[in-house]
């Protein structure tokens, strides 16, 4: 019976998912690449903490949001002037740029 109840223990803590952590983004990517305009908000760009104003790109979805970014959108360029940036690395700077400041 001991072992039937470790079991049951065992396999509820396996099976429990584990909490999502958001990834830091590479912030020398963000310094070379995202800070010159989402900074200040030059031209337009959403400035980073600025939760509002990446609430509707936010809602378009992050594949959509990582498209924009490869594709280049109004003044931002191709690739964001980010050339060796991964889609994931997108992903966790464009979240970066989104979440509330602190």
């Amino acid at each position: 019976m001991k072992n039937a109840m470790k079991n049951v223990v065992l396999a509820a803590i396996i099976a429990v998912p584990a909490v999502a952590v958001h990834a830091q983004p590479n912030m020398e990517k963000y310094n070379k690449s995202c800070v010159v305009c989402h900074d200040q908000g030059v031209a337009g760009a959403p400035k980073t903490g600025d939760a509002a104003g990446w609430e509707p790109r936010m809602a378009k979805g992050m594949d959509a949001l990582v498209a924009s970014v490869k594709n280049g959108l109004n003044a931002m360029p191709p690739m964001g002037m980010c050339f060796d940036c991964t889609d994931e690395e997108y992903a966790e700077l464009i979240k970066y740029m989104a979440a509330p400041a602190e």
